[in-house]
């Protein structure tokens, strides 16, 4: 029998704010994280504007021996994931750590590492590279460092899928629980790649926008978008139990009930033209929750604001939900954010979740122009109250990988 699975915690950095208050408080006002580029200078670079965490100290907060033993997104997700547990009242001592996992991920991991420690080793030779090079760029460091910190024994790992790395992470984490491997997840993703080597990568492959001015870069369903807007951060949930939840007095956010993945199979970096992988992943999630059409009411969309994806996105939606697509409030927090690769699914969760709690949507912002291929409702300029019951996040990365969430609004009416 599958066992229900609630969020009990949430915790966040990200360009809106560097906890969850803050962050929800600012998405649902629709203000820009996105401004010019701080931590370096980018004047010899094309690129000029991110999504940056802003005012955090994270010398104190680490300490500079571990600062520098930590590549940036494994202390975006030691921040994240600090705010969670204590969001979660979570009294690990107590708890049989072999029944908690760390389900963490990140699109690409330590590049801000790979790049200083290539160019260290290019001036002063290779070896005099840091010894803490490798364990600070892989991937799975991130929930190896969580593990160690709380002392957690249940599985650790990462799936890595791009940009839907975190949202495939949590759904792995939902089946953790919901078939028994778990009672307790501590799950969602970090990334960090707002560096000039990360910042042209993107570039020069035209995958970043081509406007440098803060309020017209990041135009997701816009007419005129011209691609994505770089930031970083990174989110984490609390899974547990609903049993587990419910036998320690925890208070709980909303329920994940559905998981979907699929593979376009199509193009290393653009989605299906006809939006099957995207429509078969919704529809996956869906049947997964035992979800009506009808009943989704609000739709996070992966909505990076390239020419492609909101487009195809659109096109995948209006196949599955039909007519009902015109019913659905749908926005793309990244408007706000910009794209934080692989963690993007777990913020973009977290906002969701908030979202069904709050009976509110925030807006897509900095939308001007109508786009005929984008034709839906995309809670354009100005959040909204909204009624709902269930809603859905997106996220579709390189490589052709679709995941799906699809999360039901906790209440006592709805259970």
């Amino acid at each position: 029998m599958n066992r229900r699975v609630v969020i009990t915690g949430l915790g966040t950095i990200n360009p809106l704010g560097n906890n969850i208050a803050d962050s929800w408080r600012r998405a649902k006002a629709g203000e820009n994280g996105i401004d010019y580029i701080k931590r370096f200078d980018m004047t010899d670079h094309e690129v000029k504007i991110a999504g940056e965490i802003k005012d955090f100290d994270f010398l104190a907060y680490f300490g500079k021996k571990q600062l520098k033993r930590m590549d940036r997104f494994t202390q975006l997700a030691m921040i994240a994931t600090d705010e969670a547990i204590q969001d979660a009242q979570l009294n690990l001592d107590d708890m049989d750590k072999r029944r908690i996992g760390v389900y963490y991920s990140s699109g690409i991991g330590g590049l801000e590492t790979i790049a200083n420690e290539n160019e260290k080793a290019i001036k002063k030779g290779f070896n005099r590279i840091s010894p803490f090079f490798i364990p600070m760029s892989i991937i799975n460091i991130a929930p190896g460092n969580i593990a160690i910190k709380y002392g957690i024994k249940g599985m650790a790992t990462a799936s890595v899928t791009a940009c839907a790395s975190a949202t495939n992470t949590i759904g792995d984490a939902f089946r953790a629980i919901r078939h028994g491997y778990l009672d307790v997840c501590i799950s969602g993703g970090s990334e960090s790649t707002v560096t000039p080597l990360g910042l042209s990568g993107f570039k020069v492959m035209h995958a970043l926008s081509n406007a440098n001015e803060p309020n017209e870069a990041s135009t997701p369903f816009d007419k005129n978008r011209s691609g994505f807007v770089m930031g970083e951060g990174a989110g984490t949930l609390i899974l547990e139990s609903y049993e587990h939840a419910k036998a320690r007095g925890a208070k709980i956010y909303g329920e994940i009930i559905g998981y979907g993945a699929t593979c376009d199979a199509s193009h290393i970096t653009s989605p299906d033209p006809e939006g099957e992988g995207a429509r078969q992943c919704m529809e996956d999630a869906l049947h997964d929750g035992s979800i009506k059409i009808e009943d989704v009411g609000h739709i996070n969309a992966h909505g990076t604001s390239t020419p492609l994806n909101d487009k195809i996105e659109t096109l995948a939606i209006k196949k599955l939900f039909k007519e009902h697509s015109r019913n659905i409030a749908i926005n793309s927090t990244k408007s706000m954010t910009g794209h934080l690769l692989g963690a993007s699914g777990a913020v973009e969760s977290i906002f969701t979740v908030l979202a069904l709690k709050d009976q509110f949507v925030p807006p897509t912002i900095n939308y001007k122009t109508e786009d005929i291929d984008c034709d839906l409702d995309y809670t354009v300029n100005e959040g909204k109250e909204k009624k709902m019951n269930y809603a859905i996040t997106n996220s579709l990365g390189f490589g052709g990988h679709n995941a799906t969430l699809a999360f039901k609004r906790w209440s006592d009416d709805v259970k």
